[in-house]
């Protein structure tokens, strides 16, 4: 199956609400949900597609929506659960720690980049060290210690001297820590349920695995 390379401002619209895959576009009157908040197709804005829905479909479209704000493909996706589902802790919450812990997202976390979808091509363009070494795998895995940096090269770029004033700014996650000054952040600890503030009900995605 194909990366998904058509209007994300869709993929908002069919699970009527905001999953923050525009970066700053998505906190501006610009934003489909704003303009348009039915879902997409020529049934969307008449209403037709209001129909009860399923315990399969509930749980299908959590496991929808948690692929698509973390931009993760469907194989893997799987293959997150299944090694979330072979630990001792609890699964769900074992299976955010891994999307949440991807080096794409932690870039996002960090605030070197607006979106996650940003932050994955920041990564495959070689801007990113983890530990010193040149990591250009989205889906690198990141543990406790663990520290990403921008190439020093890169840091001169206009990309990165405009988003150099904003990094100390953001708001950052309790399980990392940002060095702004060096460009550098570091992952401090695994994030706790109550640290990941994507708005998911991950039960649903264990129930739809599950069946």
């Amino acid at each position: 199956m194909a990366r998904y390379i058509g209007s994300v401002c869709v993929l908002c619209r069919r699970e009527g609400e905001k999953l923050f895959l525009k970066g700053d576009r998505c906190m501006t009157p610009k934003c489909a949900i704003e303009r348009r908040n039915y879902p997409p197709g020529p049934h969307g804005q008449s209403g037709s597609f209001r129909r009860k829905v399923s315990d399969y479909g509930t749980q299908l479209r959590e496991k929808q929506k948690a692929r698509r704000i973390y931009g993760v493909l469907e194989r893997q996706f799987r293959r997150y659960f299944q090694e979330a589902s072979k630990t001792t802790g609890v699964t769900g919450a074992t299976l955010l720690q891994y999307l949440e812990t991807r080096l794409d997202n932690v870039v996002y976390r960090l605030g070197f980049a607006t979106s996650r979808k940003q932050a994955r091509q920041l990564v495959l363009h070689g801007h990113f060290q983890v530990n010193g070494k040149k990591a250009t795998v989205p889906s690198y895995l990141l543990k406790p210690g663990d520290t990403i940096s921008v190439v020093e090269s890169s840091r001169k770029s206009p990309f990165f001297e405009g988003i150099a004033k904003e990094l100390s700014r953001q708001p950052l996650a309790e399980w990392l820590t940002l060095d702004a000054q060096n460009w550098s952040g570091t992952v401090v600890s695994l994030p706790t349920r109550a640290q990941i503030e994507t708005p998911l009900k991950e039960q649903l995605i264990v129930e739809y695995y599950s069946r």
